[in-house]
């Protein structure tokens, strides 16, 4: 299992502005002008308000070659990693790949495909609100960019992740309603323990799930599509056929590659699979799999 907030700087407010405080070892934490720009970006999102119009982010020309530089080395890894769907997706979004897109231009082309909407996270949104939201086909993003002297490595989801990871699935139709029943379950429930089962199974399957399609194994979690290094490796991981109480339970380290992965036989299986727990599951659902006595 996983807490959301290990994946997020903590973001706050005080008399001295809005603070995003970066871990001891995250690679922008020495960089003064980074920190300050992480604040003015957390900034922005928290002073927006649904109706409002999108911030809108001044990205430097450091922040534009992080992203050139992202999409020109994992791009071509999607060719030969990324499940089709995926790969079908990357062609009917059309994301820019010599600068950033605004959050409202994602919308704009993702809108018309599945019908799904960004909005603008200063960190960490509560569980229950990010999940929950996906049911209205709203997606959470953040919108500032990792720090530029290590382009391909983020320890937190970033824009990158955010938009090309998962911006990518929300363009497919099957996987966009996978995040919408995902939505609807986490509305569901009514208990901490049941919540945090949808999120648990979200990590495995939307973030980090593989699936096998013309005789070998492609991934379509946007952890690992959105990642230079776990793209080359998630083949060489321990396999898993596809366990919801194990999902649930398992333990793991979140600041490295995924030791454990779960796959799908073919894509179907992973629709009526991962389509129908997210379906059906309830506050009750926990217990019936188990996953009590199994997390004791």
């Amino acid at each position: 299992m996983f807490e959301e907030a290990q994946l997020y700087s903590p973001v706050t407010r005080g008399e001295d502005g809005v603070t995003v405080h970066l871990a001891d070892d995250h690679p922008g934490v020495n960089d003064p002008a980074y920190r300050e720009r992480r604040n003015a970006i957390a900034a922005a999102a928290l002073d927006w308000n649904p109706g409002d119009a999108m911030p809108r982010i001044d990205y430097t020309e450091a922040e534009q070659e992080v992203w050139r530089t992202v999409c020109r080395e994992l791009w071509p890894k999607h060719d030969r990693y990324a499940c089709r769907g995926f790969r079908e997706a990357v062609t009917a979004l059309d994301l820019p790949a010599d600068r950033i897109p605004q959050l409202d231009e994602v919308t704009a082309a993702l809108k018309p495909l599945t019908g799904f909407e960004y909005v603008p996270a200063a960190g960490i949104v509560p569980l229950d609100e990010f999940y929950g939201s996906l049911a209205d086909r709203l997606f959470h993003s953040t919108q500032y960019v990792r720090h530029s002297d290590a382009p391909l490595y983020t320890p937190e989801p970033d824009l990158i992740h955010e938009v090309i990871g998962h911006g990518h699935l929300l363009a497919d139709e099957q996987f966009a309603e996978l995040n919408r029943l995902a939505g609807e379950a986490a509305r569901r429930m009514a208990t901490p323990e049941g919540l945090q089962m949808v999120a648990d199974v979200f990590w495995f399957t939307i973030e980090f799930g593989v699936v096998r399609e013309d005789g070998e194994l492609r991934a379509y979690g946007a952890g690992i599509l959105s990642s230079y290094g776990e793209i080359e490796e998630f083949r060489d991981m321990e396999i898993r056929p596809l366990d919801f109480a194990q999902m649930a339970t398992i333990e793991y380290d979140i600041t490295h590659y995924q030791q454990v992965l779960f796959a799908a036989d073919s894509m179907d299986h992973l629709v009526d699979e991962v389509g129908g727990f997210f379906a059906k599951c309830d506050d009750e659902t926990p217990a019936r799999l188990g996953v009590s006595a199994l997390a004791g």
